[in-house]
């Protein structure tokens, strides 16, 4: 067997000091963060916050084959399959219909000029503390399966109105939501049908928006909540920071990683942060106002 790979992580007190440079990063706008689920669930919202708990919820609803249990994008398929694309939308709108509720750190990103904020979970919780403010809009990837169009995302200002890219480049912020999110037309990136095309296409950079590949232009990323634990969620991160700045950030559970996770964070050069990230967030808030 195949020694892991290696990996120096940044312990904690080492990232601390990291972290209170990339809040100056965040306030200079010179930083994207990239929110995963692992944020919202520190709110402890009742949906799902990992891909295996949203394959569970799949599972508490349809009989699903042994082959797609624990696999969300498979959960998805079988059902669309099976029942009917509408139920899957159906069934992703009622697993995210609770309201999750903003974190703190979900606040204060929303109170800066961010350019791009990523959020690539379906929840509306960035959503939610972008409301507070104006001058902002969201474009979601969107399914193309049986919607007789060659769009691959649209987008929304900040009422929920669909609006065009015209508008969209007048936004000081676009909250970027790659798998879609329940919020405000449930569009759902979810099926492995949903993926085919745009992973075929997603090397060449067609499925991403091109105010998104002009506003990553030398910025510096950062992960928080995120974990790179499937092929599929690999992929998206490293066309998403493709042509962006050399340097990158993720905070990270060593001891939780993958074999897969840890050569990703290699390969794409990534610092990885070995600090808990309510810690992680206590410093990014702390440094808020520095």
């Amino acid at each position: 067997m195949k020694a892991p790979p290696q990996i120096d992580f940044v312990n904690a007190t080492d990232a601390e000091a990291i972290l209170a440079d990339v809040a100056a990063g965040l306030r200079a706008n010179s930083v994207v963060p990239y929110l995963g689920p692992g944020l919202a669930e520190l709110s402890r919202p009742d949906v799902p916050t990992t891909p295996e708990a949203l394959a569970g919820f799949f599972a508490s609803k349809i009989a699903l084959p042994r082959r797609a249990k624990g696999n969300a994008w498979a959960s998805a398929q079988h059902i669309e399959i099976s029942k009917h694309r509408s139920t899957v939308t159906a069934l992703m709108a009622h697993a995210f219909a609770p309201t999750v509720e903003p974190t703190r750190l979900h606040h204060h990103l929303a109170s800066l000029s961010l350019p791009v904020i990523v959020d690539a979970w379906y929840d509306g919780a960035m959503r939610a503390a972008l409301d507070k403010r104006d001058g902002w809009g969201e474009v979601q990837g969107i399914t193309r399966v049986g919607i007789g169009e060659s769009r691959w995302y649209r987008f929304y200002d900040s009422v929920g109105q669909e609006v065009d890219s015209v508008v969209a480049g007048s936004w000081a912020t676009v909250l970027y939501k790659p798998h879609g999110g329940v919020q405000p037309a449930k569009n759902f990136l979810i099926s492995d049908s949903d993926y085919v095309e745009v992973l075929t296409e997603i090397d060449i950079q067609t499925p991403i928006p091109d105010i998104i590949k002009e506003r990553r232009s030398g910025q510096r990323f950062l992960f928080i909540g995120c974990r790179f634990n499937d092929q599929l969620l690999r992929s998206y991160a490293r066309q998403i920071i493709k042509r962006s700045a050399d340097t990158h950030y993720a905070i990270v559970d060593p001891d939780a990683l993958s074999r897969n996770e840890l050569r990703f964070l290699l390969e794409q050069g990534l610092t990885p942060l070995a600090i808990g990230l309510p810690r992680a967030v206590e410093i990014l808030l702390t440094n808020s106002a520095l």
